[in-house]
């Protein structure tokens, strides 16, 4: 995965995070999109998330991971 800096992240647009709103779960690439698929899974799973914020999250890192 490529080192995501603080700096680098605070230049990231909204559209690039999972969670826009909140600026979480980064996705500048493809390697940062599939984390942000399992760590999704993970807050499911240890009831931090609801199902349907972690879809959102799984739709909009499939479509970088396919390169849509």
């Amino acid at each position: 995965m490529a080192k995501l800096t603080s700096k680098g992240r605070d230049k990231l647009p909204a559209s690039k995070f999972g969670e826009p709103g909140k600026r979480a779960y980064p996705m500048p690439d493809r390697s940062h999109a599939a984390n942000a698929k399992a760590r999704a899974s993970q807050a499911v799973n240890a009831g931090r998330m609801s199902s349907g914020t972690a879809a959102k999250i799984d739709a909009k890192a499939n479509r970088i991971l396919k390169g849509k």
